[in-house]
């Protein structure tokens, strides 16, 4: 397998391909080199990739035992760090830049008509929903994601059910009388004539319409990916693990071309490394069974162990790891929950085996005497930057995001619920001009989805909600304030036509927020009982509410140094509100807008 760089002045040696073939880290890569950590003495070299089978095989128990001492890797320690020094927003673009294992994230529901892509998102079609959203069948935990139900699907069986037993929604078939049998009065039943025979022709049944099976194998291999970068062979979505093995020179070149993304596909994971977004556009991490947020020293300590993981034994007992992180980094400030939170993320991506129960308190020696099983693959696939080759955490973060215009802008319609021209440079945003219908087209036809242009951008839709790990309009009480709140604030502050806003953004009035989702507590929090904490702090409503629309694009901050600081309405917004009334009557209050020159003149006619 490619290991990663993380070594301060490792030796440089020209990469190859992940199938094999000579070449660069991937097409349009800023880097063409990448440090590799020296190999231990007497160690084996790894494998490129596993042999072509489309199951994966099984993987050999590991040794028990522990002979080799914890040695920490230079790289990673260094990248532990510049977690700890970074602010919230800093630390995490450079998790996004040095391990890019962030999901994609699209918007749904597609507008109501086909959208002109000389219409503003202000005053266009939408995707206007009911003020209480419909509910929405949850998500299977594990498992392949369901096939998109287009022409492009795989095949299904015709009359709805499931091969081998009928569906419990077609009617029974009547069965033809046997001679001699009668009905519960005795009586003969009569024996119907048969059916006169029809010619060859009609008998046979239309054909079903022709399916690009690999073609729809490609597109959830290329799906799955890019929600979830690392993907192995016993984690929740093993079933489309043989799919990735099996279109794997497909989805390398692919990848490559389109996103200058590497793939690299051994015998029990598949790796996407994901490059960085860049400053403000990262998503941060958190934590996978409580969704807390992880913190610079959250951050901090999962670097730090995997910095001792790359190389520890595959039998490690959990009180030799505490101490060896302590010893590894003395200066590193952490708590206990910020220690318990990157061991809980490794233990997700299958680094680490089962945690011991309880919290895994240090002090006890029962969880101390634990020993945790080690994946020294995975925790060598995590990394993805190249923080030897960094000279800080800024260089890390504008080293991953550099590329060139065609690549930048595919990785945003890629990865991004919409990409609006004034946030690109004019490089970037000169190509998005010129290849306006091709650019999202090739993508949207990669990976499943639907293009929506409009004058201030371009955004591509899954109305799947597969391909995205934050579906809106949802189900739950956040879903709905968040979805209620939008609706007000864009009938509230929706420019006119003619009216012309910097950068497409509509400032928000402060108070508009709190008066927003006092009425919608209210009128709709109590009745639907919402959870308590909500209805009693509206502060912690209005916190996550704007945090929901915020890492959806949806609304933004206003720029740092604004007083006092508020909240931008992006043109997006206005995809989930109602119609716009274009010519609505003013009002005579002294706070009403008077109405544009040219409405009042057709008006008066």
């Amino acid at each position: 397998m490619e290991q990663q760089e993380y070594a301060v002045g490792a030796t440089r040696v020209a990469t190859g391909r992940p199938d094999g073939r000579t070449g660069g880290t991937g097409r349009r890569a800023t880097d063409a080199l990448l440090a590799v950590r020296e190999p231990a003495a007497g160690a084996a070299p790894e494998a490129v990739s596993g042999p072509r089978a489309d199951a994966a095989p099984t993987r050999p128990a590991p040794e028990p035992g522990a002979a080799s001492a914890l040695s920490s890797d230079p790289g990673l320690l260094r990248l532990a760090h510049w977690f700890a020094a970074a602010t919230p927003g800093t630390a995490d673009d450079l998790c996004a830049a040095s391990f890019g294992l962030y999901p994609a994230r699209h918007l749904g529901a597609p507008a109501e008509a086909a959208p002109d892509a000389d219409v503003s998102w202000w005053h266009g079609p939408t995707a206007h929903a009911t003020a209480t959203p419909r509910s929405r069948e949850p998500r299977p935990v594990g498992g392949l994601r369901r096939a998109r139900r287009d022409a492009s699907a795989l095949p299904v069986v015709r009359s709805g059910a499931k091969p081998g037993r009928p569906g419990r929604h077609r009617k029974p078939e009547r069965t033809r009388p046997v001679p001699g049998a009668q009905d519960r009065s005795g009586q003969d039943l009569p024996i119907p004539a048969p059916a006169p025979a029809l010619p060859a022709a009609d008998v046979s049944a239309p054909a079903l319409p022709a399916v690009d099976l690999p073609a729809a194998e490609r597109r959830i291999a290329a799906r799955l990916l890019l929600a979830h970068p690392l993907v192995t062979a016993s984690g929740p979505h093993a079933d489309g693990f043989p799919l990735i093995r099996r279109h794997r020179d497909w989805l390398v070149e692919r990848f490559d071309a389109l996103l200058g993304y590497r793939l690299v596909v051994g015998p029990w994971h598949a790796r996407l490394c994901k490059a960085g977004l860049g400053p403000g556009a990262a998503r941060r991490l958190e934590h996978p069974a409580t969704g807390a947020p992880f913190t610079p020293a959250g951050y901090a300590q999962l670097a730090l162990a995997l910095a001792l993981l790359v190389d520890a034994p595959e039998q490690l007992p959990y009180g030799r790891l505490l101490d060896a992180m302590r010893a590894a980094a003395p200066g590193l400030a952490a708590g206990p929950a910020d220690r318990a939170m990157a061991l809980a993320a490794l233990a997700d991506w299958q680094v680490l085996g089962d945690l011991p129960a309880g919290g895994a308190d240090p002090a006890d020696p029962a969880a101390r005497a634990a020993v945790l099983t080690v994946d020294r693959e995975l925790a060598r696939a995590v990394p993805a930057g190249p923080p030897a080759l960094a000279d800080d955490a800024a260089d890390l973060i504008r080293r991953a995001a550099d590329a060139e215009p065609a690549t930048a802008v595919r990785r945003l319609l890629a990865e991004t619920p919409a990409v609006l021209d004034a946030d690109l440079p004019e490089d970037r945003r000169a190509w998005l001009r010129e290849h306006r219908l091709s650019g999202p087209a090739a993508l949207a036809d990669f990976l499943g989805l639907e293009a929506e242009l409009r004058t201030e951008g371009v955004a591509l839709l899954d109305p799947a909600d597969e391909l995205t790990d934050l579906v809106f309009p949802g189900a739950g009480p956040l879903s709905q304030a968040a979805l209620l709140l939008l609706e007000g604030l864009v009938e509230e502050v929706r420019p006119l036509p003619g009216e012309t806003t910097a950068g497409g953004d509509v400032p928000i009035p402060d108070a508009l927020i709190d008066g927003l989702l006092g009425d919608i507590a209210d009128e709709y929090g109590l009745p639907a009982r919402w959870r308590r904490d909500y209805l009693a702090d509206r502060t912690a409503l209005r916190r996550d509410a704007l945090d929901l629309l915020h890492n959806l694009g949806l609304i933004t901050p206003t720029p740092r140094g604004s007083r006092p600081p508020g909240w931008l309405l992006r043109p997006p917004a206005a995809r989930y509100a109602p119609a716009p009334d274009l010519h609505p009557v003013p009002g005579t209050g002294r706070h009403s807008r008077p109405a544009p020159a040219g409405a009042r003149e057709q008006r008066r006619a």
